[in-house]
């Protein structure tokens, strides 16, 4: 398949329907089709089985999808592109592109978080000002700390004062991902839960109404039963 054939292919599995749900869950309808995640897995699935000995090609097809702009696209993108072969430079373009969330996230969870750069970009992109490339840099911090196996305590505790300082940002695609970078460091093992715990506890204490809806949030997960259960 080539780029043309796969957007063909998307355009005939085009859903008002889903759109209208997307919509309602703050998702852009700019240039989106309303395809869904499981039909979009099964066509990655198969773009990669058809050039899984052509990582190139299949590097280069990710480069055209995305400069399509149709959001269902671009998060094909993500999904097919090869991590090895991103740049830095194909990173920032991505990134200054995020207009939704999903698309943000996605891009972030099945490519950006793979990237030999991941730790260095997401605390370039949780200073900047610009909210998707902002929420970036946070989606991302979450992402390396589900993904990321190997990473070491020290790496994720790094993080804690780019968290520390988005806390009082009441954008609310950026605070959403605060959060959420938090509560994912922070149920990564025992040591940092109670890293994380401390850095809430230090947010709550902000006489700022987003951080302490960041704060209460990430404590009433982080400290619930379920997590320290797991955790020991």
């Amino acid at each position: 398949m080539n780029c043309e054939e796969i957007i063909k292919k998307l355009k005939q599995k085009a859903n008002a329907k889903n759109l209208a749900g997307m919509t309602r869950f703050g998702i852009s309808s700019k240039n989106t089709l309303g395809v869904s995640m499981p039909e979009l897995r099964l066509i990655a699935k198969e773009i990669k089985k058809e050039f899984k000995e052509s990582p190139n090609v299949l590097h280069k097809l990710a480069l055209e999808l995305w400069q399509t702009e149709v959001h269902e696209a671009r998060i094909l993108a993500g999904l097919i592109d090869i991590p090895e072969l991103a740049t830095k430079k194909q990173m920032d373009d991505w990134a200054s592109g995020f207009d939704s969330w999903d698309v943000c996230d996605q891009v972030c969870m099945n490519l950006f978080d793979k990237t030999l750069f991941a730790f260095d970009k997401a605390k370039e992109y949780a200073q900047k000002e610009k909210e998707f490339v902002k929420r970036t840099g946070f989606a991302l911090m979450a992402s390396l700390a589900v993904h990321d196996k190997k990473a070491k305590d020290s790496q994720f505790a790094e993080f804690f004062p780019y968290i520390i300082k988005a806390s009082t940002d009441e954008r609310n695609f950026v605070k959403k991902a605060v959060n959420w970078a938090l509560r994912q460091i922070g149920k990564r093992n025992l040591k940092l839960n109670k890293q994380a715990i401390e850095v809430a506890k230090k947010i709550q204490a902000m006489d700022n109404k987003t951080a302490k809806w960041i704060a209460n949030d990430t404590l009433r997960e982080l400290n619930s039963e379920a997590v320290q259960k797991r955790l020991k």
